[in-house]
């Protein structure tokens, strides 16, 4: 049977999501349901002060016609960070990757085919409702993960892109940014708009205490690529931990052989790189052209083309994803 090809990263309603409801100190079974939209009251946390957190996952179609996830165990411990962060209960790792599996075989008909680089995009999300006028953390959440068909965030091989330094901060030091919650990307909103405005892609934003260094791109981690063959990652409390990036590291240092370093990128030290790039499950990696900084532009030398080494990587990684490659690190989890 030949699928419906998605149209871009945009929502399509599938046949079924998950639902759970916590109530009274304790999550219900869950059941899957048809209907993709919520009631709740209009005094819930959610909505005024912001207590939510989300993942992003994708479920692959192999060649063979499986469908498999990867590092679902991750997301589910990430999760967890993000529920106990934002003082929210939380949801055990069997039960999340339980919704998960559910959700995706109830939708197994929206799974892309194999071959074409588009995948089954998933929500899992969490919200405090209920009646909560006073500023406290609710009694009531709903938990719940959604499903799309998406296509591949580039049509052919990603080319590098221009980027400029926000000066707008994301997160701040001791706060929410390492961490997946709606705050963070609201807070990056106004940065990416006028960063496109200007004939950008996306925006840099600096660490908040100096602006001095690199700590993320747009809503991705940054990493890049030394004349001396280093894969170099920012280092900061404030950074999302980034399973893209996890995984491009642990392939960085054990196939590529690739010396991989956790430490700060000040923007004035840009010299040191020759490809450089933002990471993350959308895109996988976005190649970054160049990085300009108060009216000054450094163009990196693969500014034109993917470099040879994100090349791999992202060759790497989506091989793993897709299932055309052997799982290295026990990261895929097939469906049966």
């Amino acid at each position: 049977m030949m699928r419906e090809r998605p149209k871009g990263f945009k929502y399509v309603k599938t046949s079924f999501n998950y639902i759970s409801y916590y109530k009274d100190g304790a999550w219900d079974e869950g059941v899957l349901r048809k209907e993709d939209t919520l009631t709740i009251s209009a005094t819930s946390t959610s909505i005024h002060y912001g207590q939510q957190c989300f993942e992003g996952l994708k479920a692959y179609r192999r060649k063979d016609g499986q469908i498999q996830l990867f590092r679902i165990e991750d997301n589910a411990n990430r999760f967890k960070l993000s529920c106990e962060r934002l003082a929210m209960p939380i949801i055990s790792t069997e039960k999340f990757i339980d919704a998960v599996k559910k959700t995706v075989k109830a939708n197994e008909d929206f799974v892309p085919d194999y071959g074409y680089g588009e995948t089954l995009y998933i929500r899992p999300f969490m919200i405090g409702v209920g009646n909560n006028l006073g500023l406290r953390p609710s009694s009531e959440y709903i938990f719940s993960v959604i499903v799309s068909p998406v296509g591949p965030y580039f049509s052919g091989i990603a080319k590098p892109v221009d980027m400029m330094v926000s000066p707008y901060d994301r997160a701040a030091p001791h706060g929410t940014g390492d961490v997946k919650v709606g705050g963070n990307y609201a807070a990056s909103l106004k940065a990416q708009l006028e960063a496109k405005k200007l004939g950008f892609a996306d925006c840099i934003f600096l660490d908040p205490k100096t602006h001095s260094k690199i700590e993320e791109v747009g809503v991705a981690n940054f990493f890049g690529i030394t004349k001396d063959k280093k894969y170099i990652t920012p280092k900061s409390p404030s950074i999302l931990n980034s399973i893209t990036n996890r995984s491009l590291k642990w392939l960085a240092m054990h196939v590529l052989d690739l010396q991989v370093l956790e430490e700060d990128i000040f923007i004035d030290e840009l010299d040191q790189f020759e490809e450089a790039g933002a990471c993350g499950t959308a895109a996988v990696i976005s190649p970054i052209g160049s990085i300009t900084n108060i009216g000054k532009k450094h163009v990196f030398p693969y500014h034109d083309t993917m470099g040879p080494y994100t090349k791999q990587l992202y060759d790497l990684l989506t091989g793993i994803q897709f299932g055309d490659i052997k799982d290295p690190n026990h990261w895929v989890t097939v469906l049966e």
